[in-house]
């Protein structure tokens, strides 16, 4: 028999997360196979506030309780995550995981997550004392370890409008379909005015969070196509010499290779 809690709005999940020891639930395709005994949920599924998509001037706002199904049928989710989300399991597991619960399980081989972190998305936690913003490369401490407090409970994800135009997504499996990541990789690029303003990049399925090094990327920011690929060896030896990653279904080795061969294709598609 389960246990839990069922709020009809985000008020009353607010009060009871803070006064109940609950597990948040969403979608629970993560939560359904980790079978947990002894504990209460807070079925969030019914909470109409956590399933919008909307945006203002700056951010795409999706909530938390948004499915995958939801993203890819909405024409503000961009092009970049509907690629991701695309990619996840089979539709009958699209249609119940949630953004949220993709956040909330602190797996580093969440796909809508990597999109997260290279994308420079923020999060609304709130509780029943106020809300804070946090960025999504300061919420994920390690594996299953977030930065949220027992009280809180994710309630958007906030992507930035513009900056996600010209994008590489790879996804790296065991077989074609149904494939949890071995190896993801995503990276943005973006040029103004004949100098590189962003050449985002990040990995997921590798390590115990997502891995992205800014400072390396300063490397290339400012510069132009020559200037950048005057520095591209110096740039990859940067990433090869940081890389230290995990061994899992596969070698440590045969990951590092993949990532930097991925991220060598993603710079010289744009011509760097």
């Amino acid at each position: 028999m389960v246990n839990g809690y069922v709020p009809a709005s985000l008020a009353e999940a607010l009060e009871l997360r803070s006064s109940r020891d609950v597990v948040p639930y969403a979608g629970g395709t993560d939560l359904m196979v980790e079978n947990r005994k002894g504990v209460d949920y807070l079925f969030l599924n019914k909470i109409t506030e956590l399933q919008q998509i909307c945006e203002d001037e700056q951010y795409i706002r999706i909530g938390a309780g948004v499915t995958f199904t939801q993203a890819l049928e909405s024409p503000l989710v961009p092009p970049l995550m509907k690629e991701a989300v695309s990619r996840i399991a089979a539709p009958a597991i699209r249609n119940a995981g949630t953004f949220g619960g993709n956040l909330g399980n602190g797996s580093a081989k969440a796909d809508s997550v990597l999109i997260e972190f290279v994308a420079d998305a923020k999060l609304r936690l709130c509780s029943v004392s106020g809300e804070r913003i946090v960025p999504v490369e300061q919420f994920y401490l390690g594996r299953k370890k977030l930065d949220l407090r027992p009280d809180e409970l994710i309630v958007e994800i906030l992507l930035p409008k513009s900056g996600l135009e010209q994008y590489v997504y790879e996804k790296v499996g065991g077989r074609n379909a149904l494939a949890i990541s071995r190896v993801s990789f995503a990276g943005v690029f973006a040029m103004e005015d004949g100098k590189i303003t962003n050449v985002a990049a990040a990995f997921g399925a590798v390590a115990d969070t997502v891995l992205r090094y800014r400072d390396i990327e300063a490397m290339l920011i400012g510069k132009t196509i020559d200037e950048a690929k005057a520095l591209k060896g110096s740039y990859l030896d940067a990433y090869a010499q940081r890389m230290v990653l995990t061994r899992g279904r596969v070698s440590a080795e045969y990951r590092k290779t993949v990532c930097m061969n991925l991220l060598e294709d993603f710079l010289t598609r744009f011509d760097i």
